[in-house]
């Protein structure tokens, strides 16, 4: 078929209505690449040319001009943000005296979440995007493009193409029928049962009470507050946020039914001023239920708060409502103690200077074997019984 590949400047470019007919019948949509999240990370100022996210968007059209294929698609003049680290590679670069930024990413921004990033109606069309992209990339004098926490099936296409794969690690919670949180802690060993509800009992202790309340309760002071609990983490550790207020104003509006706020209230009064919040965005799958963790913050210091806040509330809402699964984000080993298991996940990469293309070939290839043991040694050490 004589398809046609348009590279845009701008999500508002492209129709969202035909955009979300795409992500709907992608394998593994997620929150993070539709329509309305991405054109937000972009309109607010969080991904946009001015932050190093140049957005370029890439869309394949059949003969008859429908929209049949597209991939969330940045040019990007730095490696933050990201979560898949190659910093390292852009050194070597560097030292070679050659220019390893801008390069290219097909990524949702701030997002490591595991999902479809070519995003396509149909086989055949998903293949001449994944086509279409790997001639892009490669005539474009660029020195690479990286394709982030895609699904089994768009790297399986990519390395088809020639992309070198590599190979990373979260950490899911999976509800495995549970009735009830107690119900859960039966899985565990001893000694995890008893750290989690020393952890539970500190927090109750300091007075706090939690809950977890639909996107679509929220209001405009309920958005001040968590925002001001998203800033403050950020700058507790010296940064400022990747995404601005006007950003979580407009997924608020756009997308209400997806997203969930947990948070925490004191002297055991939920009607009291909330000290601190976590948001979780959700997605329905052919599993399930699925909520992502991703952005946490709080006013107050308090013992284990994070856990209970982050993770243990979460968890108790996701057994009530039926959940699936909880993606505990990017990193975090500590996950496993509160009965989070290990889950490999995959970016593609293509390196165009065929030099580092072979040195980083070699790199991955120490490292994917590093990789495997690594997950072994985690699966070996699971909290269950």
């Amino acid at each position: 078929m004589d398809y046609r590949t348009q590279v845009k400047s701008s999500f508002l470019d492209i129709d969202r209505q035909q955009w979300q007919e795409l992500w709907q019948a992608s394998l593994a949509p997620s929150p993070f690449t539709h329509h309305a999240f991405l054109a937000a990370a972009e309109t607010s100022a969080s991904a946009c040319s001015h932050t190093g996210w140049r957005p370029c968007p890439i869309t394949v059209r059949d003969p008859q001009g429908r929209l049949v294929a597209a991939a969330p698609l940045y040019m990007k003049s730095h490696s933050y943000g990201e979560y898949v680290f190659d910093w390292a590679w852009a050194r070597a670069y560097q030292e070679a005296g050659l220019q390893y930024f801008p390069k290219w990413l097909i990524a949702s921004p701030f997002s490591p979440v595991p999902g479809s990033r070519l995003l396509a109606k149909e086989a055949r069309s998903q293949e001449a995007l994944a086509k279409s992209l790997t001639e892009l990339v490669s005539n474009s004098g660029l020195s690479s493009a990286h394709l982030l926490f895609g699904s089994d099936q768009d790297h399986r296409l990519l390395q088809e193409l020639g992309w070198l794969e590599r190979q990373g690690v979260q950490f899911h919670w999976q509800n495995k029928g549970f009735r009830d949180f107690d119900d859960f802690l039966e899985t565990l060993s001893q000694p995890k049962r008893k750290k989690i509800r020393a952890e539970r009992r500190k927090v109750a202790e300091a007075g706090i009470r939690c809950q977890v309340r639909a996107g679509g309760s929220l209001n405009t002071h309920d958005w001040d507050f968590f925002y001001r609990c998203y800033e403050n983490t950020y700058l507790a550790h010296g940064n400022p946020p990747y995404f601005s207020r006007d950003f979580f104003a407009e997924i608020a509006q756009a997308i209400p039914d997806q997203i969930v706020i947990a948070t925490a209230h004191p002297d055991g009064d939920l009607e009291a001023a909330p000290v601190a919040a976590s948001l979780l965005m959700t997605q329905p799958t052919a599993e399930g239920l699925v909520a992502y963790g991703r952005y946490w913050g709080s006013l107050v210091q308090v013992s284990m708060l994070h856990f209970e806040l982050a993770y243990y509330t979460p968890i108790e809402w996701g057994i009530a409502t039926g959940l699936q699964r909880i993606e505990g984000g990017a990193q975090g080993e500590h996950k496993m103690a509160r009965g989070f298991e290990p889950v490999p996940v995959l970016s593609s990469h293509w390196i165009s200077e065929p030099r580092f293309r072979d040195a980083v070939a070699r790199f991955l290839a120490r490292e994917g074997q590093g990789m495997e043991g690594y997950l072994s040694e985690l699966n070996d050490r699971l909290p269950f019984k």
